[in-house]
């Protein structure tokens, strides 16, 4: 029997054996689960452990579930779950959660959670959240909210959503939070940059005070000096520089040779101003009533002369079924260059329209020459191997392809023209009908001391809307940058009432090739649009200067008889001064200064 069946004694014995060796460990588990949390060390909280784990420990204590895999020498405790794969050497203690791979050496105290990867070397201590990768060396020490950074050498760096690198054993501070979510940056020499989130710079600052701010052309557009001085950069290349002085008054330049000064005067026990141009070498004066509002003066223009009856009537009126009219502007290079901006009519139906092309023309025409300048001088400066300096022509950020002065554009500067007229010669009959004074006291350099009472500037008038701008302007755009108005462009007010710094809302109804585009909104200083308008009325009085020469010639009806006779106006009248020419070139070098001084410092830290 016993030969027949010996697999029957085999088994058994196996089976004998297999029990005698699952009781001690039994009996061990048990242990170890009524134990409870008596240590210090974390357990998984898996089953027991089966599985398919593998262990492999010399010297240390383990607990494995799920499938993990870890290895662990030199005493050191580890406890892994989740199946993550974990390698400890050295007497380290690690603790991963949640599926991470963290490797430690040489006695480091690492932490991960939710599915980071973290090593570290050399004692360092790291500690990341949130999926962040974080890398010390060397002792370094680095915290991270969700950003990604790396130091080396001991340097100690915090980030909070920036990428930040500092090397050497430096303390590094990246400023943000400007607008936009641009950023600034201090350079070594004290000059700072700033730039918007798309990275364009939109300002720079020397360390002298001065800022310079830049278009969306990438150049800069408009300079404002720590003592007051504001430079202004066309698209077309041209430049205005504006200063105030200690005095109250002022001196202007549109280009070199060209500009006028601003001085305040009494007469009469009022307050007016006195500008002095200076253009091709000569100089004349205009006088200014001084308004005040909102706690502050604003200019207001005075006719220098008034015109005898009947003429600003038919200067108001029609001229029938219209007149044609021979500019002689053909072959003039301003007119062929502006020729995709502007068309004069080509029937005159009224005085008001010939007068609306003939100010365009002079606006235009002294845009051009501001821009021929403006080249002379960078070829010039660029032939002689120094900074050419300034905005190079056409280089601005409208960048349109087609833009034209429209009819109906063209129809709203006619009605202001019509407007301004009128109001002329409701003026002028008002001189006429008053008794007559006595004569004015001698002019004084101060100002009447007494504040009159508030009257708001002619640009705020609801009737009146439409201004042509006069000078050089870089209004600020959403993104931080500045785009252009040049000489000639139109704005139309949209906004009746001014912001707590005395701005308001205007709307781009014409401009230029490189200048803001047509269409764009922003805020424009009143002070700006008062300027603009009296520059309007100084334009219409020089064209009803020039309609006087031409009435009566070439197919122009006639003006009424003797109405083209004009007779000074005491209150537009205004002494020259003699230092004009002289400041106007000095302010000049001054402006050449601070330019090369902008120039430095944007170029400060830039690497070609």
């Amino acid at each position: 029997m016993k030969l027949l069946h010996p697999g029957r004694n085999i088994a058994g014995t196996c089976i004998v054996f297999l029990i005698l060796l699952m009781v001690p460990s039994f009996a061990w588990g048990q242990k170890n689960k009524s134990s409870g949390g008596g240590g210090s060390h974390a357990s998984a909280p898996a089953k027991s452990s089966s599985g398919g784990s593998h262990a492999n420990t010399s010297g240390g204590k383990t607990t494995t579930a799920g499938g993990s895999h870890t290895t662990t020498a030199g005493g050191s405790h580890t406890t892994t779950a989740g199946g993550s794969h974990t390698t400890t050497a050295g007497g380290s203690k690690t603790t991963t959660a949640g599926g991470s791979h963290t490797t430690t050496a040489g006695g480091s105290h690492t932490t991960t959670a939710g599915g980071a990867k973290t090593t570290t070397a050399g004692g360092a201590k790291t500690t990341t959240a949130g999926g962040a990768k974080t890398t010390t060396a060397g002792g370094a020490k680095t915290t991270a909210g969700g950003s990604k950074t790396g130091t080396t050498g001991g340097a100690k760096t915090t980030a909070g959503g920036s990428k930040t690198g500092s090397t050497g054993g430096t303390k590094s501070a990246s400023t943000g939070g400007t607008k936009g979510g641009g950023k600034t940056v201090t350079t070594a020499h004290g000059n700072t940059r700033s730039t918007n989130s798309s990275g364009k710079t939109t300002s720079v600052s020397t360390k002298s005070g001065t800022k310079a701010n830049f278009g969306s052309n990438g150049k800069v557009s408009s300079i404002h000096t720590k003592n007051g001085t504001t430079i202004n950069h066309g698209a077309n290349g041209s430049r205005t520089v504006s200063s105030r002085r200690a005095d109250g008054s002022r001196v202007v330049s549109t280009g070199r040779g060209r500009g006028y000064t601003e001085h305040n005067f009494s007469r009469g026990g009022r307050s007016f101003t006195s500008r002095t141009y200076y253009r091709g070498g000569h100089a004349y004066a205009r006088a200014y009533g001084r308004g005040y509002w909102h706690g502050g003066y604003y200019n207001h223009y005075y006719p220098g002369r008034f015109w005898g009856g009947g003429y600003y009537g038919w200067a108001y009126g029609g001229w029938g079924p219209g007149i044609g009219w021979g500019w002689g502007w053909g072959g003039a290079p301003w007119f062929g260059y502006y020729g995709y901006f502007f068309n004069p009519y080509p029937v005159y139906a009224a005085p008001a329209f010939w007068l609306t092309d003939y100010l365009i023309s002079q606006n235009l025409q002294a845009a051009y020459a501001a821009q021929a300048a403006a080249n002379a001088t960078v070829a010039a400066n660029a032939s002689a191997g120094g900074d050419p300096g300034g905005a190079p022509a056409d280089s601005g950020g409208g960048a349109q392809s087609a833009v034209v002065l429209t009819p109906e554009v063209k129809q709203a500067i006619a009605d202001e023209v019509k407007a301004e007229i009128a109001a002329e010669r409701d003026a002028a009959a008002a001189q006429a009908s008053a008794p007559a004074a006595a004569a004015p006291a001698a002019d004084s350099s101060q100002s009447a001391s007494a504040t009159p009472a508030e009257v708001p500037p002619d640009a705020l008038n609801p009737n009146l809307r439409t201004f042509i701008v006069a000078d050089t302007l870089n209004p600020q755009l959403a993104d931080g940058t500045e785009c252009s108005l040049s000489q000639g462009d139109v704005l139309t007010r949209i906004d009746d009432t001014p912001d707590a710094n005395q701005n308001v809302k205007v709307l781009v109804s014409g401009s230029q090739k490189g200048d803001c585009s047509s269409g764009t909104q922003f805020s424009v200083a009143v002070n700006d649009l008062q300027e603009m308008h009296n520059h309007f009325r100084e334009q219409i009085d020089d064209g009803l200067g020039e309609l006087a020469k031409n009435q009566g010639k070439n197919g122009m009806p006639a003006a009424p008889a003797g109405s083209t006779v004009s007779k000074p106006n005491p209150d537009g009248v205004a002494q020259v001064d003699p230092n004009a020419a002289a400041d106007l070139a000095k302010q000049q070098q001054e402006a050449d200064a601070t330019e090369k001084e902008v120039q430095v410092a944007a170029n400060d830290g830039v690497s070609n």
